[in-house]
């Protein structure tokens, strides 16, 4: 959420790069609110010193034994007066927050200015696009043909996009996970291993509620909905704290598997483990001080991308563009891990700063050396989508034969070299 007093010191600034996000939101009404809010305090606070001033007089006129009836009538005038500024003041502030929570962030200088996806830059490549000397199969048709994975079954159990892993598929998508975690662990990560339902509290506080209550998954007759990542539950793990500064960066890993709608998905990507209803992940979380928090975001980039680096998998690196960024996100990179099948690079991983938006919405601070409590720097990537890892390992490491190598990083989790 953005500060309500910078929006409206800054509303052309605000206006400006909202329009870079393609956001046609209209702020009338919150600047608006905003002026009435303050001439309401102010109308409170100036009754309160007259009620007050009132009040001292009625002691003075009980104490000579004179009649206060008047001044006492224009007291009670006065208390309806404030009573009645404060209900109004209390309606003025739900509706601000209810509106301040629709609008997005605001974008970082560096992110370039374009329409959508196709206005990322790319920021670097690791390998060449993998080349077969034999048409290469999708992932899907591999698990079918190796008795991997079973999208019938998973139909049959909860309908389309789901599937059941099955033998040696099993093991991979379990294999990756292990490796994952194990690999940012050793490069400092702490792992936790949080609910997988979170109230709405926490869905507010990382952006997701509103604005996305459609993709959404809610428990009914709760207040639970099943998490559509781990950055929810982890970045709630310090909502309403304060932090010490000592502390920062605190980085935390973390296993889920993940629930989304994705209303309005359809096309190439819905088929095989590439867009689905429940797949699993591990997340990378950081709180970070503002004064490093971009420097954060390039390390946690980095460490992401170790993870393909091993298993030696093509990717590449893009910048997201004002357009295509997230609603929460300042700055974001996607990773992107090259799928032969589909002859391109497909999204595994977005690694984004959140700044203060996330943090002003959960309230995580920390107390810096001079005593003032400010708001931390919030981020997260996936560290990375398994599902997809499991896809780009299939296609990548095909053979002619059928067959699929598994990767040196992963044998001694699968205990076998080649899947067959």
């Amino acid at each position: 959420m953005l500060d309500l007093r910078f929006v409206c010191d800054n509303i052309d600034l605000v206006k400006e790069k909202l329009a870079k996000r393609n956001s046609k939101l209209d702020l009338t009404e919150v600047i608006e609110l905003a002026k009435e809010r303050r001439a309401t305090i102010k109308g409170v606070e100036t009754l309160k010193a007259e009620k007050n001033q009132v009040s001292a007089q009625i002691a003075d006129l009980k104490r000579n034994k004179q009649n206060a009836d008047d001044l006492i009538r224009s007291m009670k005038a006065k208390g309806d007066e404030i009573k009645a500024l404060d209900e109004r003041l209390e309606e003025i502030e739900a509706r601000l927050r209810e509106l301040m929570l629709t609008i997005p962030n605001l974008i970082d200088d560096s992110v370039p200015y374009g329409a959508d996806s196709e206005d990322n830059v790319e920021v670097r490549r690791f390998m060449e696009p993998t080349k077969f000397d034999f048409k290469p199969k999708a992932h899907w048709e591999i698990g079918e043909d190796l008795k991997l994975l079973d999208i019938e079954q998973a139909a049959k159990i909860t309908g389309t996009r789901f599937t059941v892993y099955h033998g040696l598929g099993a093991r991979l998508e379990r294999a990756i996970m292990n490796f994952m975690l194990d690999t940012h662990t050793a490069n400092g990560y702490n792992e936790v291993f949080p609910p997988f339902m979170v109230n709405r509290d926490s869905m507010i506080g990382t952006g997701q509620l509103p604005k996305f209550e459609e993709d959404m998954y809610a428990i009914k007759n709760t207040d639970f909905y099943l998490v559509p990542t781990a950055e929810v539950p982890v970045t709630n793990l310090h909502r309403d704290e304060i932090l010490k500064e000592s502390d920062l960066p605190i980085r935390y890993c973390a296993y889920t598997a993940c629930f989304r709608g994705e209303a309005g998905s359809a096309g190439r990507d819905t088929r095989g483990l590439i867009r689905q209803h429940q797949f699993n992940k591990v997340e990378l979380v950081k709180f970070a001080h503002p004064d490093n928090s971009f420097e954060e975001l390039e390390s946690l980039t980095h460490e992401a991308e170790i993870i393909l680096q091993l298993l030696k998998i093509p990717y590449r690196v893009v910048m997201l563009c004002s357009g295509d960024l997230g609603f929460s996100s300042c700055k974001t990179y996607d990773i992107e891990v090259w799928m032969p099948s589909y002859n391109r690079f497909v999204e595994i991983s977005s690694c984004s700063n959140f700044v203060d938006f996330q943090a002003r919405r959960a309230n995580i601070k920390f107390r810096d050396a001079s005593g003032k409590t400010r708001l931390v720097h919030t981020l997260n990537g996936s560290g990375l989508a398994i599902g997809r890892t499991t896809a780009a390992v299939l296609e990548n490491y095909q053979n002619a034969d059928g067959t699929v190598t598994v990767p040196e990083a992963l044998v001694k989790y699968m205990g076998v070299d080649i899947i067959k």
